[in-house]
């Protein structure tokens, strides 16, 4: 069947800087509209008719299913003696929220998700437990969107109280130090039919006391800065109301700081670290002593001791190393950190000054995933996974010595006859690259293999079961503004070394990626498309010029730059996946992959990029798009919509690149089940 013809307008042409730029397709910006409805439904009766006819489509599913189907457990923490911890029994269309009072306890369940919705995709978002343990505020999502929805329920009953507080977005829920309301982060309410595109500026923190209905008191806004977003965190002793202010997407923050001694409705919220000359994380406080990490004057990270009452009074703690410092935690009087060493982590236990007290060792090219724990306990839990096992939970004893680190919930088998290499790639600008390549032990000769990357926002790739800043903040910096073409120099560098080495040819190589990879995937193989065998883009930013006109999509000038600025406009405009599609071009088979409630990248990239790739390939490879309905970005996505998106990529590719002998052996996991703030990358 082929593609459905899609209308252009040839009216819309913006000039920008004086360029002259077609926008064809601007008309499937409105998502509202039942034009757009009807390309949406002829897109999606191509692509099922030709998924339809893919033999493996189905066996494929079954596998998923299948290798899906075990337990999935998240680290367990606590406020007093409440315990809680996200559980999926094996393919439950979302995690369960289960408290016990104890951390190896059966427990009962607290919340459901799945009894929010009939079709199972209002999603748990979020959740904040009180200090004394008895109420549990909880943000839900509808459909995959970024907006939050919070409610307050009865731990002990499990009952909800009436409170809902709607409109809020990019920030958690933190309690007042005596459980009687939460600050949380918000937006003024969108105009009817705006709400999964319109931009997302003049965040506020508000105060919610419980049992009030009325509109909550904003506590802190800045009309004169638009653009700042705040997110609250009161500190473990009560003492403490601490603003982290983002903008956008930017690698920098400021801090803000307030004393809870007097009415939290008005607190002296003052600025305390607030020169925006690199990111900044209260991580614990010991009194008046806080612990920040930073990566100001230090680009791989380290850790300060700063007064709360004068900034300028501070001494170092952890210094900065080559290994970058992804995460502290202040339990028991120690620090447990976690660093990158060459896109693998290292666990280590540091006393209160800071001296190395033990190195645990981990299984190899294991991540760590969450870690809990709180400044009074003499052990923190975490989980442990690799590319080839699914997360267990640990626990570490920060009484022994050394410290010991046993698993008390263990990992699912996990795929016994797969084997993962960590090998380093060079690239062209003479960086080197590092790539974690995952086969089959008895894999031989060329073969069908999927290159995935990110490449963006700082966000690191370690091993899970399922690129941006391996090596700290200059890796990042290396990778954006106007050096963000080395994020696709280096993928299309590790396209050609996996067929150099012989692992696989150029039509048996897939590349693929979500969101900003999403980006990464579509834009290098625009650049060379005979380097690939198909490209999967999943709800990709592919529309450069117009992505700071939707939502929070302004926030990632940081990474990409500013459209509407003339010195930024042209190298944009050359590497933006949409404006450089070249006409009579022979593209590999192309699958993109967005839905139809995604507030974060909106689907109109898709669109619009499939319709411009329709009407240009220049060969009988298809351009298909894959339109998921009641879904988003991805977070808080149901198990079988899931299960069926992954499926139809890999039947997809399978059908492309081949089926290797024997259906393959290692499938990506789901992660540990932890509900995820939504934050604002792209």
């Amino acid at each position: 069947m082929p593609a459905p013809a899609t209308r252009r307008d040839e009216t819309v042409v913006d000039v920008i800087h004086g360029v002259s730029v077609a926008d064809p397709y601007r008309w499937l910006e409105d998502q509202e509209s039942p034009e757009v409805a009807e390309w949406v439904a002829a897109q999606k009766a191509v692509t099922d008719a030709h998924l339809a006819d893919i033999p493996q489509r189905g066996e494929l599913r079954e596998r998923l299913a299948a290798v899906w189907d075990h337990p999935k457990l998240g680290v367990p923490w606590h406020r007093g003696d409440t315990w809680l911890q996200m559980r999926n029994s094996g393919v439950q269309e979302q995690p369960v929220l289960w408290t016990a009072d104890a951390p190896d306890a059966e427990g009962r369940v607290l919340l459901d998700p799945t009894e929010l919705s009939e079709d199972g995709t209002v999603s748990l978002a979020d959740v904040a437990l009180s200090p004394d343990g008895r109420l549990l505020a909880y943000g839900t999502s509808d459909g995959g969107s970024d907006w939050i929805t919070w409610h307050v329920r009865d731990v002990a009953t499990g009952t909800d109280l009436p409170d809902e507080v709607r409109w809020a977005k990019f920030a958690s829920a933190a309690w007042l130090p005596d459980s009687s309301g939460f600050f949380y982060g918000a937006y003024d309410p969108p105009a009817a039919g705006t709400e999964m595109a319109a931009t997302n500026t003049h965040h506020q923190l508000r105060l919610h006391r419980l049992g009030d209905d009325g509109p909550d008191p904003v506590v802190h806004r800045r009309d004169d800065e638009p653009e700042w977003g705040f997110s609250p965190t009161v500190t473990e002793d009560g003492r403490w109301l601490v603003v982290t202010i983002w903008q956008g997407t930017e690698p920098r923050t400021r801090l803000h700081l307030a004393s809870l001694d007097g009415d939290p409705a008005q607190p002296d919220i003052r600025p305390w670290l607030d020169d925006f000359d690199g990111e900044y994380g209260v991580v614990g406080n010991d009194g008046d002593t806080m612990f920040v990490r930073t990566d100001a004057g230090a680009p791989a990270g380290r850790l300060l001791a700063v007064d709360a009452n004068d900034p300028a009074r501070r001494t170092e703690v952890l210094a900065e190393r080559p290994e970058a410092l992804v995460a502290v935690r202040w339990v028991g009087g120690r620090f447990v950190v976690v660093r990158l060493v060459d896109a693998v982590h290292e666990l280590a236990v540091h006393d209160r000054e800071g001296a190395r007290v033990a190195v645990v060792e981990l299984p190899d090219l294991a991540s760590v995933g969450s870690i809990t724990g709180r400044r009074d306990d003499t052990a923190v839990h975490l989980s442990l996974s690799s590319f080839t096992s699914a997360a267990g939970v640990h626990r570490l004893d920060l009484t022994a010595d050394p410290p010991v680190l046993q698993e008390v919930i263990p990992s699912p088998a996990g795929v016994p006859d797969a084997i993962t290499e960590r090998v380093m790639v060079p690239s062209t600008d003479g960086a080197v690259v590092p790539m974690f390549l995952v086969r089959g032990a008895d894999a031989t000769g060329p073969r069908p293999t999927i290159l995935y990357g990110y490449g963006g926002f700082g966000i690191p790739l370690t091993p899970e079961f399922r690129l941006g800043a391996e090596y700290g903040r200059a890796w990042h910096d290396a990778g954006r503004l106007d050096q963000k073409h080395h994020t696709f120099d280096d993928a299309l560098a590790c396209a050609s070394w996996l067929v150099d080495e012989g692992w696989t040819t150029s039509p048996q190589l897939a590349i693929t990626g979500g969101s900003n990879g999403g980006l990464t995937a579509a834009a290098s193989m625009i650049r060379a498309p005979e380097a690939f065998g198909a490209c999967v883009p999943e709800v990709g930013v592919l529309d450069l010029l117009r992505f700071h006109r939707f939502t929070i999509g302004w926030g990632w000038t940081s990474d990409y730059g500013d459209p509407d600025d003339p010195e930024d406009f042209p190298r944009i405009h050359r590497m933006s996946p949409l404006h450089t599609i070249a006409e009579g071009a022979c593209y590999p088979p192309t699958l993109v992959t967005t839905a139809d409630r995604d507030d974060r990248v909106v689907p109109a990239h898709s669109f619009k990029f499939t319709a411009a790739m329709q009407r240009a390939q220049g060969c009988d490879n298809p351009v298909l798009a894959r339109i998921d309905t009641r879904a988003g970005h991805g977070a808080g996505t149901p198990t079988s919509k899931v299960i069926d998106a992954r499926a139809d990529v890999l039947a997809f590719l399978v059908h492309h690149l081949g089926d290797p002998a024997g259906h393959p052996t290692a499938v990506s996991g789901s992660g540990d089940g932890r509900p995820i703030t939504r934050h604002a990358e792209g």
